[in-house]
């Protein structure tokens, strides 16, 4: 299952800094523990900063379904930003946009965080708890107060504000600090002497709760447990708790009943104090308990027989029953002795991310334009001792023209399992370069998306395999070319001659939003047309050769078919004439996109039959050149085959793929024997736009690495036909 945590870690990514701001937040090493746990249970995870962003982090990670998909779910770590009812903001927005969550819902939270509401609520449900005041400030009356008192922010948790005063004078300084300090009523609560005590639950029908745990006050009736105490010198926890079993009956009742009196879900930590007397108060409930690794519900949940990683996948799985009545539980209810190899394999990719996001800055940053010889081979000696860690050798072509061709492999006999296919050079030139850029989940930069992020995830891919111990069972080639933007002018032989090679050959160009796969290719082909109008002819031929001129634009143009299997567009056109001085010249370049190799014989055809050659020709001298540059890649038995065994992987890696034809064409499409296996757009998705702005998502990344090295591992082991 895709799972996306959320949690805030940026409090500027907001509008406007206003109103209550949140002083309680989650360590980048939980959420990472808890990454860890759910990649352990087989999810595919995401994390996600909880700020203004997160509806479209949410769309890239986790798009809309479609029929048979499985859906997502979050889950939420986020404690909000900042205003009034933060636990409220994520559960709110995610209920806006369909999307299942783990924990309460935004009505749940608002009752819970909200101490007065609770206490209110409890008292008609029967539910013990102390008695209480609230003051809007210290100027309130206060004559009715008994002390001693706690008090503490209406609104807060992780004890914020929190403070015994004895006298009325106390109470004032007490209530005048949070009003200020917290913008929000304070809470007077009849302080309880003697033992605290913390109730963990789980699951909705039926409620779990965990063996109760207790906080050591080191015998002190009169201590209560400060946020300094939580955050830096945790008291020590003794669980199970030593009480009378008619005690531990009686807090698990009440516990419960105060959990549904709320209308929570999923998980809660209910606080109790117990005095003297064995009388039982509860003083709140957290409806998102802390998974810090101190933290009192962690801890009960190992005694009740839950390991950190069970505990996370367990709070998924009851959301999930919730959700969807127990058909998607997640993996890690039959826990395998051994973790799987794709969990294994995600985890690597996730610890390596730093790296892999290193070398894709550094390629993006250099400049490798076709005609850039030392940009590309720049490029291309940078990823020789890339490639080398992994123990492959080198082989190089070299060209005058343009760059380098690269080729790597692990193989010693001249035969591949599989042949990555890849590109060095681009058609951008230095002075319209774009650097290498991080925003909002997204990563920007000339080539990110056409073929450099490909390269990443094909070292990634195959770094994984290697940890694994499984790259040494196969033999990759990996061809990386110099002359992608002029159609494989000087590589096509070797690709031809590597794919011969080769079982199965996968292109590492960028896939589109959707998690497309390339199955077909348009190919393509060039003309160029000059026309000049004979020296001594008349005025009045001027208009003559221009309309013919045009006219035969307009007849090529003509050409395109309504499917667009066929599309054919002037790229330049210009036309220069003048009666007076009696000249006429012009020139015209045509971009052709087409299909199938038999649609463009007949093309070509009519190319030539549409030049109105005899009148033209007494007028004015015509020059026509050009033909096809590439073939194109059509969708053979094999590549859907191919594309059919990749599919179920993916959907038990949860990422999401679909069949697209692209209309370019790239070096995969020189490839013209169909007794190889060929697929292309392995490479990260994202998109590019027509002013050849690139980006990719960063989430995809680690997402195809992984799809790439799985389908290596699986192509040898799930006894596909090759």
């Amino acid at each position: 299952m895709k799972v996306a945590i959320i949690y805030n870690k940026d409090f500027e990514g907001v509008i406007n800094i206003f109103g209550m701001q949140n002083k309680e937040v989650y360590s980048p090493a939980t959420v990472q523990k808890v990454v860890d746990a759910l990649e352990k249970g087989g999810h595919n995870v995401a994390v996600i900063d909880g700020n203004m962003h997160v509806v479209e982090r949410l769309q890239n990670f986790m798009p809309k379904v479609v029929d048979g998909e499985q859906m997502g779910m979050v889950f939420n770590m986020a404690y909000g930003i900042q205003g009034e009812s933060r636990y409220t903001h994520i559960p709110s927005m995610l209920e806006m946009l369909g999307i299942p969550y783990v924990g309460s819902s935004p009505s749940g939270h608002a009752l819970a965080l909200d101490k007065v509401i609770t206490k209110i609520m409890w008292q008609k449900h029967g539910i013990s708890t102390p008695d209480f005041w609230v003051f809007n400030s210290a100027k309130d009356d206060m004559s009715d107060v008994k002390f001693p008192v706690i008090v503490k922010p209406k609104m807060e948790s992780v004890s914020f504000g929190l403070k015994v005063v004895y006298n009325e004078e106390d109470l004032r300084e007490s209530v005048n600090f949070i009003v200020k300090e917290f913008q929000q009523q304070a809470l007077a609560e009849q302080f309880i002497r003697g033992r605290e005590f913390c109730v963990g639950i789980l699951g909705n029908e039926p409620v779990e709760t965990f063996p109760i745990l207790e906080i050591d006050l080191n015998n002190d009736p009169d201590a209560i447990q400060t946020v300094t105490d939580k955050k830096e010198a945790p008291k020590r926890k003794i669980c199970p708790a030593d009480l009378p079993s008619e005690v531990v009956q009686e807090m698990v009742r009440q516990s419960i009943e105060a959990f549904k009196a709320l209308q929570l879900r999923d998980f809660a930590r209910v606080d109790i104090r117990m005095d003297e007397n064995n009388n039982i108060y509860l003083l709140e409930i957290n409806s998102m308990a802390s998974l810090g690794f101190s933290g009192s519900y962690p801890a009960a949940a190992k005694v009740a027989g839950y390991e950190y990683e069970d505990l996370v996948n367990k709070m998924l799985d009851v959301a999930s029953v919730r959700y969807f009545s127990g058909s998607i539980l997640n993996q890690s209810s039959q826990k395998p002795k051994k973790p799987l190899l794709h969990t294994r394999i995600r985890g690597f990719l996730r610890g390596r991310q730093p790296q892999h996001l290193k070398m894709l800055q550094k390629i993006v940053n250099m400049n490798s334009h076709v005609r850039d010889i030392d940009g590309v081979n720049q490029l291309g000696n940078y990823l020789k001792g890339q490639f080398a860690t992994l123990g492959f050798v080198q082989e190089n072509y070299p060209q005058v023209e343009v760059g380098n061709h690269l080729f790597f492999t692990n193989s010693y006999d001249n035969e591949y399992d599989v042949l990555l296919l890849g590109v060095l050079d681009n058609s951008t030139p230095l002075s319209n370069h774009d650097s290498y850029g991080e925003h909002d989940q997204k990563i920007y930069g000339t080539g990110v998306w056409e073929h450099k992020g490909g390269i990443v995830v094909a070292m990634a891919a195959l770094q994984a395999l290697k940890f694994s111990r499984n790259l040494k069972n196969y033999k990759i080639g990996i061809l990386l070319t110099a002359d992608n933007s002029i159609f494989g002018k000087f590589s096509k032989n070797i690709v031809k001659e590597k794919a011969a090679k080769s079982k199965v050959v996968i292109g590492l160009h960028g896939g589109n939003s959707n998690g497309s796969l390339t199955t077909s290719r348009s190919g393509s082909a060039k003309y160029s047309c000059q026309m000049n109008l004979l020296a001594g002819k008349s005025s009045e031929k001027v208009a003559n050769a221009a309309s013919a001129f045009t006219k035969m634009i307009q007849s090529w143009c003509d050409l395109s078919v309504d499917d667009d299997s066929l599309v054919i567009a002037p790229q330049e056109m210009n036309l220069n004439s003048n009666i007076m001085q009696s000249y006429c010249n012009g020139s015209v370049k045509l971009n052709i996109r087409f299909n199938q190799i038999d649609q463009f014989k007949k093309l070509d055809e009519n190319i030539k039959k549409a030049v109105p050659s005899r009148k033209l020709n007494k007028i004015a001298k015509l020059q026509m050149e050009g033909g096809i540059m590439r073939p194109p890649l059509e969708e053979n038995e094999k590549t859907a085959q191919l594309f059919q065994f990749i599919q179920p992987i993916a959907k038990r890696l949860d990422i999401r793929v679909a069949k697209e034809h692209r209309w370019d064409s790239s070096d995969i499409c020189s490839i013209d024997d169909s007794a190889i296996y060929l697929i292309d757009g392995f490479g990260p998705t994202g998109q590019i736009n027509p002013k050849h702005s690139e980006f990719i998502y960063t989430h995809s990344i680690s997402e195809r690495s992984l799809l790439l090295a799985m389908t290596i591992y699986e192509l040898y082991n799930k006894n596909f036909n090759l």
